[in-house]
């Protein structure tokens, strides 16, 4: 299977640095998903959660506060202002959750645009 490289950067850093198969990213109009050879383009990014599947097929959620991705053929640059990666490893789950949650809220969104990505933050916790 093709993948694609995917970085995730914020102003205090990488958050997400590796090979994937498909990312879903919330954009400007809705979410919409990028596979490995999409056609190139730049689009805006507001407040949700990336998800984004691995090489491995691991799913790994990210969520964001703003920013902006450039699409080109074999991968995939978020900008972003705020993110939060949830990961699985013992006793940071919950943490990262209720981080992921502080940062979507203090974005400004509609309610709408919140509680979708809330109910999502709130479905990986489960």
């Amino acid at each position: 299977m093709k993948t694609m490289k995917l970085e995730i950067v914020t102003p205090a850093g990488v958050i997400y640095d590796g090979d994937i198969k498909q990312v879903t990213l919330p954009g400007e109009q809705g979410e919409f998903g990028v596979l490995p050879e999409h056609a190139s383009l730049v689009s805006l990014l507001n407040a949700g959660v990336i998800d984004i599947e691995t090489q491995g097929g691991k799913s790994v959620l990210v969520a964001i506060n703003s920013g902006y991705v450039k699409i080109d053929e074999n991968k995939a640059l978020c900008i972003v202002d705020g993110a939060v990666a949830l990961n699985d490893e013992e006793g940071e789950i919950t943490s990262n959750i209720e981080a992921a949650k502080d940062l979507l809220k203090s974005a400004e969104v509609s309610s709408s645009t919140l509680a979708a990505a809330v109910n999502k933050l709130d479905s990986v916790g489960r």
